[in-house]
């Protein structure tokens, strides 16, 4: 089952890496993108529509099937990075970007409720990290695409149409291939209305508390994945393609690193307590505080990356466990729906923020100040996963 979810982790992510590396590309063909602010526009588009519509396509899949809802979700994702390749202006690049985030809506909270379901014992985390990898993956392939944008044979529209060619061709033998479990593995799908399961997620303090953890160390996380590129080509001087390369494998291959570490340090810890994966989560969150604190003030490319390179470590023990711990606070049935609240909280607030840095920048705020704000918030992440109790049992 993570194997078969793994290239389609792959393809959600290349695009959203890819946007980020080609930036200068993309803004030289489409003059009517006049600032960053612009940019962030952009941006947030795609993460506006894809955290109002999460909370959508996690209920369908706890409703329904959670094998259609990743089929479907992977291609339409695919035809919209086709159109990406196409587009000429600003308004379609909003648009393309913002329906975008309706076929991602579909998939993450599905994909991560189903490997829960198939990985119920001490294998969870593991398999979660798994999947994971692939994300970073995607994130890595986008990160060369600033060398596809500069090559006069290739360019930025022949990347984004590939990518939804290759999606198109994968979606059928998905399909085919990937199994709902057995109902007895889940209690069935649930018969909740709406309004329903909303307010019996709501009710749950624990849920509260995991939503705030979720969303506020993705403010830095974001911004991370969507400006760090442009942020070391401005900074340190260098080519589109050699900033995408820099800024994003050092950060995706720390995290693939911290996602397995972090996997595996939680089931292991789960052995010995039931918060083990809020501990192991916890260890994480903790790395971002120098890590942050190092990105804003390095004067060398080499420091930046180390820093960056903490911060991926990190990034892959919070972002492996975060729906193992879900599973420990919430039933099988509301899994997808709660993972969709999480993101329609996150990646609201992620939109917000990468038109923040945009308009920050713009203003020529220094790079100190917004990443040590950022690390004031992964401090205080740390005591909110301290105090989430998982059911008992679980």
């Amino acid at each position: 089952m993570v194997a078969l979810l793994m290239p389609v982790a792959i393809l959600n992510y290349l695009d959203r890496q890819m946007l980020a590396t080609m930036k200068a590309s993309m803004v030289a063909d489409i003059p009517s993108i006049a600032n960053k602010a612009d940019w962030g526009i952009v941006l947030g588009s795609f993460k506006w529509v894809y955290a109002i519509l999460s909370p959508v396509g996690g209920y369908i899949a706890d409703r329904f099937s959670r094998r259609h809802v990743i089929a479907f979700s992977l291609f339409a994702w695919s035809a919209v990075t086709w159109w990406t390749g196409h587009v000429a202006s600003f308004n379609e690049l909003v648009a393309a970007r913002a329906l975008m985030g309706v076929s991602e809506a579909f998939y993450i909270p599905a994909a991560l409720a189903l490997i829960a379901d198939f990985h119920i014992g001490g294998t969870r985390s593991r398999a979660v990290g798994m999947h994971q990898t692939g994300i970073y993956m995607g994130l890595i392939l986008g990160g060369f695409a600033g060398y596809a944008a500069e090559s006069p044979t290739l360019g930025w529209h022949w990347a984004f149409s590939s990518a939804g060619i290759l999606g198109i061709v994968y979606s059928l033998p998905l399909l085919m291939l990937l199994r709902n479990p057995p109902r007895s593995a889940t209690n069935g799908a649930s018969s909740a209305s709406p309004l329903e399961a909303l307010g019996s997620l709501l009710n749950n303090r624990n849920f509260i508390l995991l939503v705030l953890y979720f969303t506020l160390p993705a403010i830095a996380g974001w911004v991370v994945k969507d400006w760090m590129p442009e942020v070391v080509r401005e900074r340190y001087g260098l080519s589109q393609g050699d900033a995408g390369f820099a800024a994003v494998l050092s950060v995706q291959v720390a995290s693939i690193l911290g996602s397995l570490m972090g996997g595996f340090l939680a089931d292991k810890w789960m052995q010995k307590s039931p918060r083990g994966r809020i501990y192991a989560s916890a260890v994480g969150m903790l790395l971002f505080l120098p890590a942050l604190i190092g990105v804003g003030r390095s004067e060398t490319l080499f420091f930046a990356i180390s820093f960056l390179v903490m911060f991926g470590i990190g990034w892959g023990f919070f972002d492996t466990n975060n729906m193992p711990i879900l599973s420990q606070i919430v039933g099988s049935h509301q899994r997808a729906t709660g993972y969709g609240l999480m993101n329609l909280v996150s990646i609201s607030i992620g939109g917000f923020a990468d038109w923040s840095f945009g308009h920050l920048r713009d203003q020529k705020v220094a790079h100190s100040i917004i990443f040590d704000s950022f690390a004031g918030i992964a401090l205080l992440s740390v005591f909110l996963v301290l105090l989430i109790r998982p059911r008992p049992g679980t």
